[in-house]
């Protein structure tokens, strides 16, 4: 079953500028994501901040991005993948230009959560839009053309954010997608045709609701884990909740004729295969746009600038190897192309961490290697996302991927950062002896973790600057091999689940 479009009266379906408008989409989301971590230290020095607030520029956006985007899908397939699209779009332009204008970083965090929201709705209605316009091998080398521009906006982000703090100032890592998300709202409303899925009823509320809340608050409990511990009441309650809810949701989906999600999907080994893959750019790469330019410019004392430039060399291999995945899943398996870029990433992060502390030519090859081994998976899995279910429900397979793969951007992201907190703690209780209270270490830590080697310093000036960057190196090294050793197994499960798949039709 297909189908069936329902032309605007006043649009015409063209595929080359729809496939501008989607790839205008796809670039936004990382700027979103990789230029605000460039931009915490400055965000901190204009308007202060605590460690959790700041920590929240980066965490609101995916919280909300994640949780919301499986509701997003669904939304676009009943309703209207071109009326989703163009509202997202709209609200992200709008919340965008807003966020340099606000009073204090708690502000900044409140508007960074709508703007996740707008962000799935926007990138959720333009992916179940072009799968109606592409089949088969046209539309892998289309999604691979979209893996190619997120790639793009992954690897000149964080230079263009470093590039325009310097320049013009921190708000405009801001502005400027706000500026793009204006142009791609007008292509859209000029060019985009509306379709919907014809046997849709309704928005499946119950488990729409049930399933966004379930996911957020999972994601917000293991990103409130680090700085309240996991015995706290707070995160107990948020873990417990989020079972509750997300168990709920898979009752509510059994019952319904027409659910939010297709559980009978997950006996599908190439279903859950997706899914698997999804989350593994989060701990192979993702994280790495996060910490990196953080111990760039708080340990290495480079500008802002000065650590965009050299993400380069992480994420510039995005800007040619997705396409390329792209036009060998002709002839070559995506599950084997996956899995094998899984291995070379896991290579590289294994390399990076024995070469981090060395400002040498080898860092910096370990991190095109990295960003080569994920290019590969990245050119294949969106178009791979949506082939697994009936056209019709595009919305909803690109909404569930989307959604696991956001959250596994959270969750991994808080989980290094309690995995590199509780290494750094014990590395200082070790070092420090028992002279030095529990609570200075603990908050030393805690700063150490955000590369902030300045403020860890202030916790605990006894300890001397030398033992706080000796503790610092050591649990670096430690969370990129924890890292390769997550990726390489990540690899064996998709050479299982996936080793077989060779088109996207």
């Amino acid at each position: 079953m297909s189908s069936i479009p329902v032309p605007m009266p006043d649009a015409v379906a063209r595929p080359g500028p729809l496939i501008l408008t989607a790839c205008l989409t796809a670039a936004i989301i990382p700027l979103s994501i990789a230029g605000p971590a460039v931009v915490v230290p400055a965000i901190n020095q204009a308007l202060g901040g605590s460690t959790a607030e700041l920590a929240w520029i980066i965490n609101a956006y995916i919280l909300t991005y994640g949780s919301a985007t499986l509701a997003a899908g669904s939304l676009a397939d009943t309703y209207g993948r071109k009326r989703t699209w163009l509202t997202g779009m709209l609200l992200f332009a709008l919340v965008t230009a807003a966020i340099p204008y606000m009073p204090s970083v708690r502000w900044i965090d409140l508007l960074r959560l709508i703007q996740g929201l707008a962000a799935a709705a926007a990138f959720a209605g333009a992916m179940a839009a072009l799968t109606q316009e592409f089949d088969g091998h046209a539309r892998t080398r289309v999604f691979s053309l979209i893996g190619t521009t997120f790639g793009a906006g992954a690897a000149f982000g964080p230079f263009l954010a470093g590039l325009l703090t310097d320049s013009l100032g921190w708000q405009w890592v801001f502005l400027l997608p706000a500026l793009v998300a204006v142009l791609a709202s007008l292509l859209i409303g000029r060019f985009a045709r509306e379709t919907r899925d014809p046997q849709a009823t309704g928005l499946d509320w119950p488990g729409a609701i049930s399933f966004t809340a379930g996911l957020a608050l999972l994601t917000y409990g293991v990103i409130l884990a680090p700085e309240k511990g996991w015995g706290h009441a707070a995160v107990l309650a948020s873990l417990a909740s989020a079972a509750a809810l997300l168990c709920a949701f898979v009752c509510i989906e059994l019952r319904r004729e027409r659910p939010l999600l297709d559980l009978s999907l997950f006996a599908n080994a190439r279903f859950v295969g997706v899914q698997v893959l999804a989350v593994a750019p989060a701990y192979a790469y993702i994280v790495l746009l996060v910490i990196l330019p953080a111990r760039f410019i708080g340990v290495e004392g480079c500008s802002a600038l000065q650590a965009g430039r050299m993400m380069i060399a992480l994420s510039a291999p995005l800007l040619l190897v997705p396409f390329i995945a792209g036009q060998l899943a002709r002839w070559i398996s995506v599950g084997m192309l996956s899995g094998l870029g899984l291995v070379i990433a896991a290579m590289g992060l294994a390399w990076l961490g024995h070469s981090i502390s060395s400002d040498t030519a080898s860092r910096f090859l370990a991190m095109a290697t990295i960003g080569m081994g994920i290019g590969l998976p990245w050119g294949v899995m969106d178009g791979l996302a949506v082939s697994v279910v009936p056209k019709e429900r595009a919305g909803m397979a690109a909404g569930i991927f989307n959604a696991v793969r956001l959250a596994g951007d959270g969750i991994a992201l808080a989980a290094v950062g309690a995995m590199l907190s509780a290494r750094m703690l014990s590395g200082l209780i070790a070092s420090a002896g028992n002279g030095t209270p529990g609570g200075a270490l603990a908050a030393a830590s805690n700063r150490l973790a955000m590369s902030d080697m300045g403020n860890a310093l202030v916790h605990v000036p006894a300890v001397g600057k030398s033992v706080l960057l000796q503790v610092y190196e050591g649990a670096f090294r430690w969370q990129l091999l924890m890292l390769a050793a997550a990726a390489a197994v990540t690899a064996l499960v998709i050479f299982l689940l996936l080793g077989r798949v060779k088109t996207q039709d």
